[in-house]
């Protein structure tokens, strides 16, 4: 979900700009700011206890993150990362708080897109424990395509690489690379200059 920038800064919210690779939050940091981006890309991930990384999702202009944390009282279990260099615009969390009771429209889009992203959660998690390495595969696209407004079939840029698929679906390089193909030829995905669209 978006909310206007106009009406962020209204609320005291500030731009920020980030380097490539620099951290916004880490596992373990209490919830400060909502964070939307202007400009960029954001990885949200966490480390297992052998060091191996875990994707949970790639976010873009427009996008918000970190939000469903400002309503209770934990601290984040992943960690935000630029991907480029980046401009982002943070709000304070009591600020943010202040926002949606006074505006109880941005309220109701707010729980509307995290219903949404909740139910593309579950299916994902559901897909995720299957054998079949496609159902994985459209698990994983249906859940970041529910980020974004595409409803089109094939309208939608999957802004990953294969390894960073390879590392949401617990597969291998080799696995996503055939399967990637294999959908492709049955009309599932497109593929144009390496380039993948669902």
């Amino acid at each position: 979900m978006k909310i206007d920038e106009q009406l962020l800064l209204s609320y005291s919210a500030e731009i920020r700009t980030y380097n490539e690779k620099e951290a916004i939050f880490l596992e373990g940091d209490a919830p400060a700011y909502f964070f939307q981006i202007i400009e960029g890309n954001v990885k949200v991930n966490n480390y297992n206890e052998e060091g191996k990384e875990f994707i949970h999702n790639i976010l873009g202009k427009g996008q918000s993150f970190g939000d469903p944390l400002l309503f209770i009282d934990k601290k984040y279990p992943v960690n935000a990362y630029t991907l480029k260099p980046s401009t982002i615009i943070r709000l304070p969390r009591k600020n943010f708080i202040n926002l949606i009771k006074e505006h109880p429209h941005v309220s109701m889009e707010m729980n509307a897109c995290l219903s949404h992203r909740l139910y593309y959660n579950m299916i994902m998690v559901q897909n995720m424990a299957s054998q079949q390495p496609a159902l994985r595969i459209t698990g994983l696209f249906d859940y970041l395509k529910s980020y974004t407004d595409c409803e089109d079939a094939h309208g939608f840029n999957v802004k990953l690489t294969r390894q960073q698929i390879a590392d949401l679906t617990g597969l291998r390089v080799e696995t996503i690379i055939r399967t990637l193909k294999k959908m492709e030829q049955d009309k599932l995905v497109k593929i144009e200059d390496r380039k993948i669209y669902y």
